[in-house]
């Protein structure tokens, strides 16, 4: 440590508290910004449906492109962040995603629309794994657990706020047109945190000059890999074919080819991925509850706007507001739980999964039968248990994964862990949404039993976090 930095800066390139907190705030308006597309244009379809004749398929690759891209270049941007600094790679990312906000909220047909997405997708992948190392970069102990908390708020409101403000972008702009505003509104925010972005984040690599080659070979299994299994997910309603589902084991190949690769890589150059750090429990563990709870989590939303907007014939905007109890309980436990986690733990994160349970299974109980007065008010009370459970989980996890990662690696660490959630929603969603139609046709158009018991299913799914949870709980005391 130099002469002339004091402890409040040792460890965290020179950044005082102050700095460290502006650039945690710009990093989290452009995560916010970037999460919040993943759910924002479900509410948007019927809108873009009218206003560009697209088709069903079309309407498909504008939702799950997005998804797909992101997840694909997780990895590579984060490992791109460790080696060259997270400056450039949270400027590009954020300029791109600006960028393409504004052609996507222009398109005059479906193909336009369906290629800014795709980049749209890739600019956000870019800009989120920056955000994760920026935090290990810069914040440690009880700091650091708060600056999680918070990125845990983040990505738990955005997802579930996303409706609600579709549906009031909509509902200003007009039914014909509104859709657009679903993207322009990102314009002047990412131009403010490109701005803010270049003064504030940390500019230098971590851990050396930077001088590492970015493993292309490793990028392209990897990219390969995930490709193959995210494609017959997000595509499971276009693609007929039972042999869709052979890509997955095509692409859990490459991504075993990439694990072997990488292990001889790393003889000789630093990875795009060091699989050193499966070896820490809290990482493993920690990736696989992330995984595993993001598949039934996001696949909540998705089937509860189908539920309300299709089956019952309330707005984009009543929609959004039945979802909001869980948006809120999910921001106030977050905060909380980035406080605390320190304190207590794994068995945090297991009292958080124990509560979205109780929540999901008090939602069912209220629906059963044919339920009577506002499904929206029904829903209020077990949602918001939920949205607690679910800030419980959500930061808590995200800081007790990453917390033995080194700092060199927390770009490209964080970037796995992000891949893992965006394949477990892909997952989720495919194997949820399948319930969720088939029942409804099995039951002759039944909405309520459709969303009861897909929605059991996404309960079943988390509790399969709690498991890995209480395992990680148990190993711990051992």
């Amino acid at each position: 440590m130099s002469a002339d930095r004091s402890p409040a800066t040792a460890g965290t390139g020179g950044y005082d508290d102050r700095r460290r907190w502006q650039a945690l705030g710009v990093g989290l308006v452009a995560a916010f910004m970037t999460l919040l597309d993943v759910s924002i244009v479900n509410v948007a379809v019927p809108s873009m449906d009218r206003a560009l004749g697209a088709t069903p398929s079309d309407l498909q690759w504008v939702l799950s492109g997005y998804a797909l891209t992101f997840g694909l270049v997780l990895v590579p941007a984060g490992r791109f962040g460790d080696a060259r600094g997270r400056r450039n790679a949270f400027v590009l990312g954020v300029a791109a995603f600006t960028v393409t906000s504004a052609l996507a909220g222009l398109a005059r047909s479906p193909e336009w629309l369906i290629t800014a997405r795709l980049v749209q997708g890739a600019a956000a992948g870019i800009v989120n794994p920056q955000v994760s190392g920026m935090i290990q970069q810069l914040f440690r102990g009880a700091e650091r657990g708060r600056a999680f908390g918070l990125l845990g708020a983040t990505i738990g409101i955005s997802t579930a706020v996303g409706p609600l403000l579709g549906g009031l972008l909509i509902q200003l702009g007009g039914e014909q047109e509104g859709w657009r505003w679903v993207f322009f509104v990102n314009i002047p925010v990412g131009v403010v945190a490109v701005l803010l972005g270049w003064r504030l984040m940390p500019a230098r690599p971590t851990g050396g000059p930077g001088r590492h080659r970015l493993d292309p070979v490793g990028v392209l299994l990897l990219g390969i890999g995930v490709t193959l299994v995210l494609l017959p997910l997000v595509q499971r309603e276009q693609w007929h074919s039972p042999w869709k589902w052979a890509l997955i084991p095509a692409g859990l190949a490459f991504l075993a080819g990439f694990g072997f690769w990488e292990r001889w890589y790393g003889r000789h150059e630093a990875p795009l991925f060091d699989l050193r750090l499966f070896r820490l429990r809290s990482y493993t563990l920690g990736s696989l509850i992330g995984l595993v709870y993001f598949g039934g989590f996001t696949a909540i939303f998705f089937i509860f706007t189908l539920y309300l907007q299709i089956g019952l014939g309330y707005s984009a905007l009543v929609a959004g507001l039945a979802i909001t109890p869980f948006a809120l309980g999910s921001a106030a436990a977050s905060a909380l739980g980035g406080r605390v986690v320190t304190r207590y733990g794994r068995p945090l994160v297991a009292i958080g999964l124990l509560a979205v349970l109780v929540g999901l299974v008090a939602t069912v109980w209220v629906l059963r039968g044919s339920p009577s007065g506002s499904v929206p008010l029904l829903t209020a009370g077990p949602l918001l248990v939920a949205g607690l459970g679910s800030g419980l989980v959500i930061a808590p996890n995200q800081t007790l994964t990453l917390s033995e990662v080194p700092v060199p690696q927390a770009g490209s660490g964080a970037g796995m862990l992000q891949t893992g959630q965006r394949i477990g929603s892909a997952a989720g969603i495919a194997a949820v949404g399948a319930l969720f139609f088939s029942t409804l046709a099995s039951s002759g158009g039944d909405w309520s039993a459709a969303f009861r018991y897909s929605l059991l299913l996404a309960a079943g799914v988390i509790a399969l976090a709690l498991v890995a949870a209480l395992v990680d709980i148990v190993m711990g005391r051992r």
